[in-house]
């Protein structure tokens, strides 16, 4: 099962669809979004990110801090910005962020090291207050940055290949990097671009269309990375089963950090049973499938569903096998039982899924009658075991 990017005819209209009318069921109300996407994601593009939010942490001790707290590994000597994660005492998962190493302002420095978080803009806050009461007699100055201050972009070309020492293209990096305060390559699955902190209302200077946050969500789900607190939630989620292992933010060589403990238990002698995988709705009497296809002109809008709605074998009785999380059009994003919905199946677990299994979600939209969709979980040639 080969995870594709958009594909559209003339017309705009997915290849795949089956039909001129999408039925969803005899007793589902249809949800019409006025802010979907268009039908062609560019190739090359680049996105402002209100959904996140930057701190800064300086000071003597930051870094000792941080080496406690993150599940990546962080030195003096780091230079490069990375993907990581805070725990629970528990090893649950508390937040995604991005840690990029920042040695130019010192209004945020105060002369000392200092590094920035990224997370949730709706966490900021949330996470402000936590490293501060567990700082204990740590030294170090904490703040949230204001969005008018510093703002995040996702900046993508898939036609150029992103490594280290080439991001984007070499026409574009020079202008790119003309008034950065941090970047990074986003290594949390291939083709997710590069990651770009610029100050004020500054837009990255690149050859490229400027395209919504929702288009940046799609590029994620359809690669099946989740972000922030509406996907992965707080104190609730592992971090394998969240994918931040395979994402490159855990760092099982590491010595001691909040919630180590069975996160490298889970690793060393557990079984990953459930993780996010990318997910594609479709109607109830439309054809399975056989291939990931984001079409925004069906007249139904996934974020409609309420996050955690259990996904349900349509045919065979039993347990759910698993929670859809978000959505945007016909993709999504959703919490898989791997050996119900996939076979791609971990260690020694044995798959029971066979092709022409087909799994629903049904819900209750306000005071409307039940809504009913189908809906197909693909496994990225990126992950582990994959099978396609």
């Amino acid at each position: 099962m080969k995870i594709l990017g958009t594909r559209t005819c003339s017309r705009g209209k997915s290849l795949l669809t089956h039909g001129g009318r999408r039925e969803l069921s005899s007793t589902a109300t249809r949800h019409i979004t006025t802010t979907t996407p268009r039908a062609n994601i560019p190739q090359s593009g680049h996105s402002l990110l209100h959904t996140r939010r930057l701190l800064a942490i300086s000071g003597p001790d930051a870094l000792r801090y941080l080496q406690g707290a993150l599940t990546a590994n962080i030195e003096a000597n780091t230079s490069r910005a990375f993907f990581a994660a805070f725990l629970t005492a528990q090893g649950r998962l508390l937040h995604d962020v991005f840690i990029y190493p920042y040695a130019q302002n010192e209004k945020i420095l105060n002369g000392h090291q200092a590094w920035l978080i990224e997370v949730d803009s709706n966490q900021a806050e949330n996470l402000a207050k936590r490293i501060k009461r567990y700082r204990l007699r740590s030294k170090f100055d904490l703040r949230v940055l204001p969005s008018s201050e510093m703002k995040v972009w996702s900046v993508w070309n898939e036609s150029v290949e992103n490594t280290q020492d080439n991001p984007l293209s070499s026409v574009d990096r020079g202008a790119l990097y003309a008034h950065e305060v941090a970047s990074c390559i986003d290594r949390r699955a291939p083709g997710m671009g590069h990651r770009l902190l610029l100050p004020g209302n500054m837009k990255p200077i690149v050859d490229s269309n400027e395209c919504s946050e929702s288009e940046y969500r799609v590029r994620r789900y359809m690669r099946g990375v989740p972000e922030g607190q509406d996907e992965l939630t707080s104190e609730q989620a592992l971090p394998q089963e969240s994918n931040i292992d395979i994402m490159g933010g855990i760092d099982y060589r590491k010595g001691c950090y909040l919630g180590q403990e069975l996160t490298i238990r889970t690793h060393h002698t557990g079984v990953v049973r459930k993780r996010i995988l990318p997910l594609q709705v479709y109607g109830v009497n439309e054809t399975e499938p056989l291939e990931m296809v984001y079409d925004p002109l069906q007249n139904f809008n996934s974020e409609s569903i309420p996050i955690n709605t259990n996904i349900l074998p349509c045919e065979k009785k039993g347990r759910s096998a698993g929670k859809w999380k978000a959505g945007i059009g016909n993709v999504g994003l959703g919490l898989c039982r791997l050996s119900t919905m996939t076979n791609a199946t971990e260690k020694d677990e044995v798959s029971n899924y066979q092709v022409g299994d087909e799994f629903s979600l049904s819900w209750f939209h306000e005071e409307s009658s039940k809504n009913s969709v189908k809906v197909k979980a693909f496994v990225p040639l990126w992950y582990p075991n994959s099978k396609n």
